[in-house]
């Protein structure tokens, strides 16, 4: 059983970790801005997103999954976001689709991330992203009775493709997930999670309007 020490020391690991993924991402940038010239002048600089995959909210069963993205590109070839993610699921997330065995009730969960995106060759890209979730569990009766963190960690890559004088963009990838902080943890949740991966690699699909 985790102690309040055990508790803050996690917490204190979380917070210094994000500052670091920060620190990166603008080591990063800084270091990739320095040989910009003036014919790599960025036209527009600032991005609305979301993901395709929200669709799945009006298939049967949902997710309840939404994603908003606002990017911010300082070059042409580095890119900068905040992410407001959140969505529910009701299996260990290391066998989303094919668990064995179901939680008794559901988790909602609801982050923020940030997240620095590099493009190698004409759209192909690598993104790195560190997402702080605040976790709600609820029992079988729909009823809310604990909270919980976890820090989520993602790898991704992918394609950029532009539409309408580059204005439109879709972006399908690939991301390696890992999550290596998740606290609080109710133990009837515990028991079915125990022993299930805490990585996973998904598709995504974003879309966005850049201005």
């Amino acid at each position: 059983m985790k102690t309040i020490n055990d508790k803050q020391k996690n917490i204190n690991i979380m917070k210094k970790f994000s500052l670091t993924v920060l620190a990166c991402a603008v080591s990063l940038t800084m270091v990739f801005g320095q040989n910009t010239t003036q014919k790599e002048e960025v036209e527009y600089k600032h991005s609305i997103g979301a993901s395709a995959l929200m669709l799945y909210n009006f298939f049967e069963d949902p997710a309840d999954y939404y994603l908003l993205t606002y990017g911010y590109q300082l070059t042409k070839k580095d890119r900068v976001f905040v992410e407001y993610n959140t969505w529910k699921y009701g299996e260990p997330m290391g066998t989303y689709g094919h668990s064995e065995e179901l939680y008794p009730g559901f988790i909602r969960t609801h982050g923020i991330g940030i997240g620095y995106q590099r493009f190698h060759w004409k759209g192909l890209f690598t993104t790195g992203q560190a997402t702080n979730f605040l976790k709600q569990y609820y029992d079988e009766n729909d009823a809310k009775f604990q909270k919980g963190y976890q820090l989520y960690l993602q790898l991704a890559v992918g394609y950029r493709l532009e539409f309408f004088k580059k204005r439109f963009y879709i972006e399908p990838a690939g991301a390696l997930k890992y999550w290596p902080i998740d606290t609080n943890i109710p133990s009837n949740f515990a028991s079915i999670a125990e022993g299930t991966p805490k990585t996973i690699i998904e598709p995504s699909l974003n879309i966005g309007f850049k201005f």
